[in-house]
């Protein structure tokens, strides 16, 4: 962590630099307000103190900057001069807090470290905000097949362990599901959950994506950021597809694994890291061990507690409890009470080997929730697939094309496509997606000045 300190007495300046620095914090120090306006536009600090009266530019001055330019870095400021409207004035301006001199160095330590902690949580909170509303219908774990209870039953044996956690499975399975249920039921519970996609970031970004970088690390890195780790801290970090991480990666990660500590990109001071680690791969990540594709002894020390979850071509008798659920939560979403399945609908969706499980039975059943008029039929499941055509569906312009397969095609693509962009209420990306079509695609079908 970088500071920064302005404070005019000499003496003062370079006592409370000691004391931060046996903490293991870095210290940019400041005599007075027009250095500290200098430092201030630089920026790369996490956290500032300043003196209120100083020559130059005051404490509350530098304050409004520093709030101006770096809104999420929290200030202290110091004075010899301490008022209840200094304070008042002050916090109005956003200073986190106010101290009155002499300090008393471990008052000031702990008010550093609250104000850290507050800012951390503020970071982590957007992120986390933003995570959550992604599976806003992951409300509770669905099933009571044998194997998918058995799974269950080892998620919640394992949670309330700090034990690393491997989740195996087919992508689509819930893995990252059952790792919140497993960070939901452990005791770092009201800390953050963070969950990264190894497999969805280049190899060159992954690390700093991880570990976060310092202020010029690299061209562009105008400041320092937190990774994924620090803002993990006291929670949960989730690594999908951790198969995917590179090996030069690997090695690194074994070493936060053994030693609690990491360095940031460009850094060089060492950052503990109070993460419990869940890990999934669709892979058979042992045999890809074997084989020199992984890392034989990070594989050991993230697969201490292996759980395999089940695909859902696996469990067909939850298929029916699963669906209800789905079409309930785009019931709501999409305004259309009185949604439901036929038998043959259910019946369809039990004897489908559903590749991209739960995440395709999903897609699916929006896509039905959204093409019928209130009973969902096979043919709204299937979409556009060959054979999916019900010709009573269809307008009358479309049954005179029926002898020239080629143009009935093309017209009927065309006319599915605009009635399910209507239903989506002219939403062209979500439209494109449950019809699983490119964008360019997608407008050939239904012109691109639609809306």
């Amino acid at each position: 962590m970088n500071f920064l300190l302005v404070e005019d007495r000499a003496s003062l300046r370079n006592a409370l630099k000691e004391i931060l620095e046996r903490e293991g914090y870095e210290v940019q120090a400041a005599s007075e307000g027009g250095e500290a306006m200098t430092l201030i536009v630089s920026g790369g600090y996490d956290l500032a103190l300043f003196d209120l009266k100083m020559p130059v530019h005051n404490g509350l001055e530098l304050l409004k900057e520093s709030r101006s330019r770096w809104p999420s870095v929290p200030v202290i400021l110091l004075t010899a001069y301490g008022s209840v409207e200094t304070a008042v004035e002050a916090m109005k301006e956003g200073a986190f807090d106010f101290l009155s001199k002499p300090v008393d160095p471990d008052l000031l330590l702990l008010r550093i470290q609250r104000a850290l902690e507050i800012d951390r949580r503020e970071r982590v909170g957007e992120a986390v905000k933003a995570d959550l509303s992604r599976h806003p219908m992951f409300q509770g774990m669905i099933g009571e097949s044998p194997a998918f209870r058995e799974s269950l039953q080892q998620a919640e044996r394992i949670a309330a362990a700090d034990t690393t956690v491997l989740l195996l499975g087919e992508t689509g399975v819930g893995k990252e599901l059952f790792s919140r249920a497993i960070h939901l039921g452990s005791a770092r519970k009201s800390h953050p959950f963070v969950a990264v996609n190894c497999a969805a970031i280049p190899g060159t970004l992954l690390e700093n994506e991880l570990f976060g970088h310092e202020k010029g690390a690299y061209t562009g890195a105008h400041e320092s950021k937190m990774g994924r780790f620090e803002l993990a801290h006291r929670g949960t970090l989730f690594l999908d597809e951790i198969g995917e991480m590179h090996p030069d990666l690997q090695s690194k990660l074994l070493r936060v694994l053994e030693d609690r500590t990491f360095f940031r990109v460009g850094g060089n001071r060492p950052i503990k890291a109070d993460v419990r680690l869940i890990c999934a791969t669709n892979k058979d990540l042992d045999a890809v061990a074997r084989d020199g594709g992984f890392r034989m002894d990070l594989y050991y020390r993230i697969s201490a507690f292996p759980i395999r979850i089940p695909a859902l071509r696996d469990r067909p008798e939850d298929i029916p409890m699963l669906a209800e659920h789905y079409l309930g939560h785009f019931s709501k979403e999409l305004g259309r009470s009185g949604l439901s399945f036929t038998p043959e609908a259910v019946s369809w969706m039990c004897r489908q080997p559903w590749r991209g499980n739960i995440r395709e039975l999903i897609n699916r059943i929006e896509r039905g929730a959204i093409l019928s008029e209130g009973t969902i039929e096979p043919l709204h499941l299937r979409g556009l697939e060959a054979g999916a055509a019900d010709t009573a569906a269809f307008p009358p312009e479309l049954l005179g094309f029926q002898e020239d397969p080629e143009a009935w095609l093309d017209l009927e693509s065309h006319w599915r496509a605009r009635q399910v962009l209507v239903r989506c209420g002219g939403n062209r990306r979500r439209a494109a997606r449950l019809l699983e079509m490119k964008g360019d695609r997608f407008d050939a079908l239904v012109g691109s000045g639609d809306e």
